[in-house]
């Protein structure tokens, strides 16, 4: 599923009523731009029985270039985790 089939679904939910594509696209929008600037300030976002988005660091490795074989240095960095919460493992 896309964000354009994301929009869709939600909108097929008779349950909300006179909500239109535009409320709608707003909504995932803010939603997703809240979980972002939240994460990268360091929090961490729970959704109960949803999971949990949170910021970790990786370290720095070593990788190998698949086309050549050749090792390359990775840097560390800063990336964003999600964990799924108890009630989205139960149902998979």
């Amino acid at each position: 599923m896309n964000r354009k089939e994301l929009i869709e679904s939600i909108l097929s939910d008779k349950s909300l009523g006179h909500l239109t594509k535009k409320d709608a696209d707003y909504f995932v929008s803010t939603m997703f731009d809240v979980i972002k600037k939240a994460v990268k300030k360091g929090d961490n976002v729970s959704l109960i029985g949803f999971g949990t988005f949170t910021k970790t660091k990786r370290s720095a490795r070593v990788g190998v270039n698949p086309s050549t074989g050749a090792k390359i240095k990775i840097k560390a960095k800063t990336v964003p985790k999600f964990r799924p919460g108890k009630a989205w493992k139960e149902i998979m």
